[in-house]
């Protein structure tokens, strides 16, 4: 009888706990969802629950559409919270305090790139516009996600890609670059730039070109070059370089086709094509074209196979 009375206490104490730290998550969030980084409240206006289409300079959600993967990372960072309390207020902070996937990049992004004198809002700012007016980044966005999930074995889950993840975050800063780039913000293209490569180890000048569904994968080590051009579904491995021979001006650098696989170490250099669907061996030095669905390997690379 004795036992049976400890064991129900302690069942009703264990209980007593698991609902005060879930009141606590609750209010936590609850408090935090008023803010931006910057302490002002988020403003629905300016941040998209769901895929929109541009009419001059702001986002009309369509009616009709939903967003699943954001939602689908709302539903993980809350079982997290649960699984892990230490974290709570983490991914509270970083997914459940915002109203947008949009938002939430934009905090990651501004938490990581920050520097003494560029403040974090002033790049909240500065990304939330950028990925807020650009439908085609936001669908990049979750077709970059949806491609780490798929391909890449280590990852468990989309915020675990979201959070986690430098070569997502990397690639992403990179596509407001290239943005910035474009519009002729050309310094503050560099700036980001430069703090993507002394924070994640990834160096894109904002000029390179880049489609959707990317892995990058560990990323570390990853030069891609001013006139680079990569396809979708390209997967990179870490160490890759798309660089230059150093004889030419201009148009210098490789162009990367559609579904194209380049393993760890390789180097392609050149103003040359990989055609689609063709994959390049670890550590090759590739400095001629390759044709589409064939597979190349050594230094300087040869082909071995057609697929």
């Amino acid at each position: 009888m004795a036992a049976s009375i400890d064991n129900s206490t302690s069942h009703v104490r264990n209980f007593m706990a698991d609902s005060h730290c879930r009141c606590q998550v609750s209010n936590f969030c609850r408090l935090i969802k008023m803010c931006t980084p910057s302490g002002r409240r988020i403003d629905s206006a300016n941040s998209i629950c769901q895929y929109g289409v541009k009419d001059s300079s702001k986002v009309i959600p369509q009616e009709c559409s939903e967003d699943d993967i954001w939602q689908k990372m709302q539903e993980e960072a809350k079982f997290y919270t649960k699984q892990e309390p230490i974290l709570s207020k983490y991914y509270c902070s970083s997914i459940l305090s915002h109203n947008s996937l949009e938002s939430a990049l934009a905090s990651q992004l501004a938490i990581k790139l920050c520097k003494v004198n560029i403040s974090r809002e002033a790049l909240y700012d500065v990304f939330l516009k950028a990925l807020v007016e650009d439908g085609d980044i936001q669908h990049a966005i979750r077709d970059d996600l949806k491609a780490v999930k798929e391909r890449d074995p280590a990852c468990i889950s989309y915020v675990h890609c979201f959070l986690n993840f430098k070569g997502f975050l990397a690639c992403q800063a990179h596509r407001v670059a290239h943005k910035l780039w474009l519009n002729g913000r050309t310094v503050l293209a560099i700036f980001i730039q430069n703090q993507v490569s002394e924070v994640f180890a990834v160096d894109i000048h904002p000029g390179a070109k880049i489609g959707q569904g990317i892995v990058f994968d560990h990323a570390t080590g990853i030069v891609i070059g001013e006139t680079a051009v990569i396809g979708n579904r390209v997967t990179i491995l870490h160490d890759v370089t798309l660089g230059g021979t150093g004889k030419i001006k201009g148009d210098r650098h490789p162009k990367i086709g559609d579904g194209v696989m380049i393993g760890a170490g390789a180097k392609i250099l050149g103003n040359i094509k990989i055609g689609e669907n063709a994959k390049i061996g670890a550590g090759s030095v590739v400095l001629k074209e390759i044709p589409p669905r064939a597979t190349a390997v050594g230094n300087p690379a040869r082909l071995v196979g057609l697929r």
